[in-house]
């Protein structure tokens, strides 16, 4: 892959519903990268709607405003040159298409925040918890210099690192 030299980098971020997951990732990513990233969330099968919870945690945990935020397919990007492609669903990550300027590709998969049942409560801590797993990879991909940016390596490891972060804190 030719790395784009330009900043920001573009990067997409996909999820089958483009309800929780991606718009969460979206928001994160554009946060802690401070101005390094142009980041755009998408979806394989769109929802049409962003999850209240996403909003909700966005809001409360991170200070960031997701208001705006909307369900929207994949299809809208077909024609941008991405620098990076994530996804952060095993649907997604499966169905994912081919992309002009062939992007780097990495998959971050975090459980499904919305699948969860039971009270509100549980449902809220199900996304915190989503949340804080999706900006701890993000804080590592923006914490790589840019020369190791497009270390294939590196950016896709960060999923798995992550990954196993959480799960030993979770055991906690």
């Amino acid at each position: 892959m030719n790395p784009t030299p330009q900043l920001p980098h573009k990067v997409l971020i996909l999820c089958t519903g483009n309800s929780a997951r991606s718009i969460i990732g979206e928001y994160l990513l554009r946060r802690i990268g401070r101005g390094r990233f142009e980041t755009f969330s998408a979806g394989s099968h769109p929802t049409g709607r962003v999850n209240p919870l996403a909003v909700r945690v966005l809001r409360e945990k991170h200070n960031l405003d997701a208001s705006a935020a909307r369900s929207k397919s994949w299809d809208e990007f077909r024609d941008v040159k991405f620098a990076f492609v994530i996804t952060v669903c095993d649907n997604a990550k499966e169905q994912c298409p081919v992309w002009p300027g062939q992007p780097m590709i990495a998959h971050w998969g975090s459980p499904d925040p919305a699948a969860t049942e039971g009270a509100e409560e549980q449902k809220y801590w199900a996304f915190v918890q989503v949340a804080s797993q999706i900006a701890r990879r993000a804080e590592l991909f923006c914490a790589l210099p840019e020369k190791s940016l497009f270390d294939a390596l590196a950016v896709r490891a960060i999923g798995q690192q992550a990954k196993l972060q959480s799960e030993a804190e979770m055991k906690k």
